[in-house]
């Protein structure tokens, strides 16, 4: 019987493109790496070109949107053997950048640290087996690796997530080991040396919003090379980028029901005349201080989606798209859903009149901004 999960992995996820990628991949690669730099590229950012392979024909889909030289960038960082750290407002897409480049370069994206106020160094480098630990002593078989140790040993990347939200003692346990490649493990006298295998390196993110929470010392950040996600800049690629990955949580989760184009293109609308405080319309808007990502207008559409798949009648509904939009921007200020009725009462309202249709419902829905 098939392995059903919730969110495979993506290189379960994108297996038939990962393995069409590795069978036609003639390019120099890195030692240990699974693809070489320019299929990794292909992986990230699609091709138009189908791929024959021994399963048949494969086109490589395109699953990040956004700054295609910063992909670039990344992927010779990590070919050099620097650490690489990706930062930027929540819901650019970080995370789903590191696994991908992780998928695509090691082969698995699942060795992962998640960085909590209550992140250990264990949780990091090792632990022990305590009941052998007490019966023979420390030695190479009661050791637990957790995911640093277990990048460095089989030679793969070990993704760090949200690294400015784990205690700055913490973070600074990857000094040596970026800079060294080296693991000490003092416990295990001379035999407590191991030495990262070809292809390890390490993948960070951090929020800017979470700047100077457990801000990273000078020492780590010159072990890292930086680069910035950017929000999308574009409503139309926007609106794609919810499309797609609606598209994608409805086929994983067995909901029969297409997505629809017109409110898409609406909340695609929504959140970037917020996030950018104009409208295309020319009027200028109070920004929100709440986040106003993509993902999170991935998010909203969704659960208007299973709304109308499971409560409705197979249909986008706008007074609950609203409603759900209410709760996404008040969770962290309750002011900012003024904000939002002045964007309803200015932006909203002349949309309405020049366009007509959803818009005009998607107005009439502001009684639910309370």
């Amino acid at each position: 019987m098939e392995q059903k999960w919730i969110k495979p992995p993506v290189e379960t996820r994108y297996q038939e493109e990962l393995k069409a990628l590795r069978e036609n991949d003639s390019g120099l690669r890195p030692e240990n790496w699974k693809l070489s730099p320019k299929a990794v590229r292909t992986f990230i950012l699609g091709s138009q070109k189908e791929i024959h392979y021994s399963g048949g024909v494969c086109r490589i889909c395109r699953k990040y949107f956004g700054n295609d030289a910063l992909v670039e960038r990344s992927i010779v960082t990590l070919a050099g053997n620097r650490g690489l750290m990706l930062v930027g407002e929540p819901g650019t897409a970080k995370t789903m950048l590191s696994e991908l480049l992780s998928a695509a370069i090691s082969g698995v994206s699942t060795n992962t640290i998640q960085g909590t106020a209550g992140t250990t160094e264990d949780m990091i480098k090792y632990s022990w087996n305590y009941a052998l630990l007490l019966a023979n002593g420390p030695d190479r078989r009661a050791l637990v690796p957790a995911p640093l140790y277990t990048g460095m040993e089989k030679g793969i990347i070990t993704r760090f997530e949200e690294i400015t939200r784990t205690p700055a003692e913490i973070q600074d346990s990857l000094i040596s080991v970026l800079s060294d490649k080296l693991l000490n493990i003092p416990e295990l006298g001379d035999e407590g040396f191991l030495f990262a295998a070809p292809g390890f390196n390490v993948i960070g993110t951090a929020n800017t919003r979470d700047k100077g929470v457990n801000e990273m010392s000078s020492a780590l950040k010159r072990r890292f090379n930086f680069e910035t996600v950017q929000p999308i800049r574009e409503a139309a690629m926007e609106k794609q980028i919810i499309l797609n990955e609606v598209e994608s949580l409805a086929r994983e989760n067995h909901v029969e029901m297409e997505p629809d184009e017109d409110a898409a293109e609406l909340l695609a609308s929504t959140y970037h005349e917020l996030r950018e405080g104009v409208s295309s319309l020319g009027h200028r808007i109070d920004r929100p201080a709440a986040v106003m990502s993509t993902a999170e207008a991935v998010s909203v559409y969704y659960q208007t989606m299973i709304s109308g798949y499971y409560y409705g009648d197979g249909t986008m509904d706008v007074d609950c798209l609203v409603q759900n939009l209410t709760g996404a921007v008040s969770k962290e200020n309750k002011d900012d859903l003024e904000k939002v009725r002045a964007y309803f009462s200015t932006v909203i309202r002349d949309k309405s009149s020049r366009e007509g249709g959803i818009w005009s419902r998607y107005y009439e829905a502001r009684k639910w901004l309370k």
